[in-house]
């Protein structure tokens, strides 16, 4: 059954009014010390209520899954009460908004775990970079190779993304998503690039998918499956994940995901710095494999956006840098009024210029 961008869409407990999807992204704006979400977030947010959910920015669930400065968490009392304003300030502002739950994996720096190496399924550098400040400076600095995670670590971790949803849910987000995407740890567990571990995560896919199904399943577990989402990207190749048996692991984990019940799949088909092809036969696959609700993100526009949805093959489309200069994004395309564009040199860190300055359509 083919939709529009401007229909509404049942996404597991939620009713939205449309089925514009404000994809999350990095703006590393938390507050210092501490990574606690700011007053100016739940501006930026509460500015972008029109779109029919918000996915928030990455957002680490333990110290050990931060990998970028400025990145908030969901793992302290204060960052709880932060998130809380936020959520309140777009629920005031008649949105909906989603949590995603984030663990860097690999794609950090000794720096943020006081000289210890970052964890990973295995020894493996993914040969990039991440961005930290430093005297007030931010640059990209190499990644270090990270150290395997003991096997009796790995409900350690598990754990850290169960809290992390209770804490999202404690402070008043309508769900979470889990990020499974983009060369982050969920993702290194999946692909052969970066999991050589011979014990029962790794090796085979159904070893692979473990750990996406452990940590979904917990998730799902503590605030219900309706109120799950997962992110995933079958097709990237940087930061050395360029993977040749990751699209039947994408499949089979949708297998199990359609099993556990969750709300929706959301597909990040292009990384800043990766955009590749996802063919229809993928999207047919995917689509025998899970039922419900898909998302999909990466630079969209919003005639791109119809077709999708025309095609049947999506349910909803996340628009990402669109949303940065157009807070009013829904309105603009459904008016066809002009966008705006954003201002690179504001993206990551820095006051609110380039984060809640830009104003809606004035005609």
């Amino acid at each position: 059954m083919s939709h529009s961008l401007f229909e509404p869409l049942r996404l597991g407990a939620l009713a939205l009014p449309n089925r514009i999807v404000m994809s999350p992204m990095t703006r590393a704006r938390s507050a210092q010390p501490g990574n606690v979400p700011s007053e100016a977030m739940a501006r930026y947010y509460a500015q972008r209520a029109g779109a029919g959910l918000i996915v928030s920015e990455a957002t680490q669930v333990s110290p050990q899954g931060q990998g970028y400065s400025f990145t908030p968490g969901i793992h302290s009392d204060a960052q709880v009460a932060g998130w809380r304003r936020v959520a309140d300030a777009v629920r005031a502002a008649g949105g909906r908004m989603f949590l995603q739950l984030w663990h860097v994996g690999r794609m950090s720096h000794e720096s943020f775990h006081a000289g210890a190496a970052p964890v990973a399924p295995s020894a493996l550098s993914p040969q990039a970079q991440v961005w930290i400040v430093r005297d007030g400076v931010g640059a990209m600095v190499d990644c270090p190779v990270p150290r395997a995670l003991r096997r009796d670590e790995i409900a350690g971790v598990v754990e850290q993304f169960r809290r992390g949803a209770a804490n999202a849910i404690a402070a008043g987000f309508d769900g979470v998503e889990i990020h499974a995407a983009n060369g982050y740890l969920i993702d290194q567990f999946l692909r052969t690039t970066s999991n050589r571990r011979e014990d029962d995560y790794g090796g085979p896919i159904a070893n692979r998918v473990r750990f996406l199904d452990e940590v979904t399943r917990a998730v799902a577990g503590e605030v219900g499956a309706q109120r799950t989402g997962v992110r995933l990207a079958p097709y990237i190749t940087a930061r050395d994940m360029n993977c040749p048996q990751i699209v039947p692991a994408i499949l089979e984990a949708a297998r199990r995901l359609q099993a556990i019940g969750v709300a929706y799949l959301h597909l990040s088909e292009a990384d800043w710095d990766d955009a590749p092809h996802v063919p229809d036969s993928f999207r047919h696959e995917l689509r025998e494999r899970y039922r419900g609700a898909l998302i999909v993100a990466g630079r969209y526009d919003r005639a791109r956006g119809e077709r999708i949805l025309a095609s049947g093959l999506a349910d909803a489309v996340a628009f990402g840098r669109p949303f940065i200069a157009n807070p009013d994004l829904p309105a603009r395309y459904a008016h066809g009024w002009p966008l705006a564009a954003f201002d690179p040199a504001t993206l990551f860190g820095g006051d609110e210029r380039g984060y809640t300055s830009y104003p809606a359509y004035a005609g």
